[in-house]
């Protein structure tokens, strides 16, 4: 996966350019922080009283009305309502309860248990953390840990495939059609591949931010973390997007909930900087409660 830091970006790969997706900017933590008020996080959400009368489900919070239409408050998930009207008239009285529950949230989703790591295909281990100790194969869509790898090539020299046996690309060219095939089926990794090489005009793509943030929100959106946090970078530092620090967090976050360890730190810092130490040291701590 590439690196980034101050200076243009290096990559580091077992196959050159190939294999590799992530980057990332050590000052878009103080770049984003600097945008940001101190204490923007809700500290307040660990004080969130106990509800002994909870609301009835079966009818609209705002009229009464009972109908099986009620939509769910989509931020809360606390009440119902008929539609729009009675939601923007009951939002007066509900609107701090709706704030603290939204809050209470996102934190359970955020500091919850990540998922386990993908395993090797090969040697059924995780994958290591390290993005440089793995590589995604375009052929077939597997990512195989740097072991395996490695043992093949010194058993067979031909440079097959570990997993599906078929023949490296032999140009540049050649591994981006293979990359682009399996956009098709939503591959998210590869997805995500192609949208590095865009970000950093590798591979004898142009560079271009604007299609490379556009493929990482749709790998996001698959379910691909690393792609949400490269996502983050571009917000946090204007590369495409508009600036915003909000959303540059907000992708960071989703990022860290999705197991991403990189995400995890980067966000733990972030809030350090924002002198928000509670949340810092849970992210710290191992991104669980």
């Amino acid at each position: 996966m590439e690196e980034f830091n101050d200076q243009p970006p290096v990559v580091v790969s077992l196959c050159g350019d190939r294999g590799r997706c992530d980057h990332h900017h050590n000052n878009l933590l103080y770049k984003t922080a600097k945008g940001m008020q101190v204490g923007d996080s809700e500290q307040g959400t660990k004080m969130l009283r106990n509800t002994t009368n909870a609301p009835d489900l079966s009818m609209c919070a705002a009229c009464g009305k009972g109908s099986d239409g009620l939509k769910t408050c989509t931020a809360c998930k606390l009440v119902k309502y008929c539609n729009a009207t009675c939601q923007k008239a009951h939002r007066p009285m509900h609107k701090r309860e709706c704030k603290k529950q939204a809050a209470k949230l996102h934190d359970e989703a955020l500091f919850k248990t990540p998922p386990p790591r993908d395993e090797c295909p090969i040697c059924t281990l995780p994958l290591p953390i390290n993005l440089k100790e793995i590589s995604y194969q375009a052929c077939c869509g597997k990512t195989l840990c740097a072991g395996c790898i490695d043992a093949t090539f010194k058993a067979d020299d031909r440079q097959l495939c570990p997993f599906c046996r078929t023949p490296e690309a032999g140009t540049d060219g050649e591994y981006v059609e293979r990359l682009k095939k399996r956009l098709a089926s939503d591959d998210a990794d590869a997805i995500t591949q192609l949208g590095c090489y865009y970000y950093n005009g590798r591979m004898g793509l142009p560079q271009n931010y604007r299609k490379a943030n556009k493929l990482y929100l749709r790998a996001g959106e698959l379910g691909c973390a690393l792609a949400y946090h490269n996502l983050a970078i571009s917000y946090g530092q204007g590369r495409g997007v508009e600036r915003d620090d909000k959303k540059a967090k907000y992708y960071l976050e989703l990022a860290a909930i999705g197991g991403y360890v990189k995400a995890r730190h980067d966000l733990g810092d972030l809030e350090r900087v924002l002198c928000n130490m509670n949340r810092a040291l849970d992210d710290f701590g191992g991104g669980w409660r």
